[in-house]
């Protein structure tokens, strides 16, 4: 049937049709003062919802382009940097600080697990000279499913007293809380196909006081994403270069949505339905990829037993019920399959999503369930929530 698809995947999310009405207005002029006050508005809306009084700048890239901009403003050639990698978006962070010339240092974990705070502890605190610049972490790594301990390793950047904080919350802001303020996290990127809830095209990266002062001696290359042009424009309820304007429109729309809803409110309703599609996929049988205690509220990553395979499980869903799951990265390609439960998403899209996953495994031949069984737990939580 045309024009059911539905998005499980963690990007691009499932967008409200009050956004979607709001993208199908007119374009107006991005340097008018109808779009000044837009932007005011947006502006103020990103820092409540960052948790921040410092800024929240826009710019029209992916959340990679939020992430690169977020390395190379603060950083110069040679600086020492740690990296946590335990997933494609950690590894990609470490491509790219090494790209620019940044002296890379990973720290990794197995995908599927968290990183290790402690080996930033002892990096950290080995460094008598400090000499390490930055520590880029992704909070919720989108690859395995797995919310790396963000508190933790803040804790130990601000106890080594130089270096900066570098955090790729492209799919943990909207859906986790991250007190940036309270924390005193330095740089923050995020990007709006994800818990923001509108299409791609937009990004943020809030920054601090600290990341500021490390801007004025940054030596690292930069025109398009120089973040002191967002800053200075931002202040003028502008921007530096021409911006997507519909989705302004959109985002204008969708941060009234959260404000209406709520910070707790949004954060409860992501833990409920992460704790709901797990139980789910543990009563159909199917292994988790990744600890229940690192979950991420944005994705659910699923390892299917070897007999059965989880692009097949995909195409079922996709074909037969217009549900789009996401599938494995890199070398966990074909071998688990991903469900996103973030954003624009609720109780209902879950327990759809549920049966569509046991229509496909019956079909498959996998047995190892009672039938029903994953809507039954779905819906048992979802009553005792």
């Amino acid at each position: 049937m045309n024009d059911k698809l539905m998005l499980m995947i963690p990007g691009p999310t499932p967008v409200p049709e009050t956004a979607l009405l709001a993208m199908a207005k007119h374009p107006i002029g991005h340097r008018s003062g109808d779009f000044s006050k837009i932007m005011a508005e947006v502006t103020e809306n990103l820092k409540w919802l960052h948790q921040t009084k410092n800024d929240v700048l826009i710019l029209a890239s992916s959340g990679t382009g939020a992430m690169e901009a977020g390395i190379i403003n603060f950083l110069s050639p040679g600086d020492r940097v740690l990296c946590g990698c335990n997933g494609k978006f950690g590894d990609r962070w470490a491509e790219v600080a090494t790209a620019y010339g940044l002296q890379v240092e990973k720290i990794t974990a197995e995908w599927g697990q968290p990183l290790d705070s402690e080996k930033f502890r002892e990096q950290l605190e080995a460094d008598k000279e400090k000499t390490i610049k930055a520590v880029i972490i992704t909070h919720s790594e989108t690859s395995t499913g797995v919310l790396n301990d963000l508190e933790t390793i803040n804790s130990y950047v601000k106890a080594h007293g130089e270096a900066l904080i570098i955090v790729d919350a492209v799919t943990s802001i909207g859906a986790v809380n991250i007190p940036i303020d309270e924390l005193g996290l330095d740089v923050v990127a995020s990007g709006s196909q994800k818990g923001y809830m509108i299409p791609p095209g937009l990004a943020f990266v809030a920054v601090g006081a600290k990341a500021w002062t490390a801007y004025e001696t940054a030596k690292l290359p930069r025109y398009y994403l120089d973040l002191g042009k967002y800053r200075k424009d931002a202040a003028k309820n502008t921007t530096p270069f021409t911006p997507p304007v519909n989705l302004f429109f959109a985002l204008q729309a969708t941060l009234r949505m959260m404000q209406a809803e709520g910070l707790e409110n949004i954060f409860a309703r992501h833990q409920r339905l992460m704790s709901t599609t797990r139980a789910a996929v543990k009563a159909l049988g199917l292994p988790l990829f990744g600890p229940d205690a690192v979950a991420s509220p944005a994705i659910t990553a699923v390892a299917p037993p070897p007999e059965v395979d989880a692009e097949k499980i995909r195409t079922i869903v996709n074909k037969r019920f217009d549900i789009a799951l996401a599938g494995g990265q890199n070398h966990l390609k074909g071998k688990i399959f991903r469900i996103g439960h973030l954003g624009f998403v609720s109780e209902r899209d879950i327990l759809t999503a549920i049966s569509a996953l046991e229509v496909a495994l019956r079909e498959l031949g996998y047995e190892a369930f009672t039938p029903g069984a994953g809507v039954a737990t779905a819906s048992r939580v979802l009553a005792e929530s």
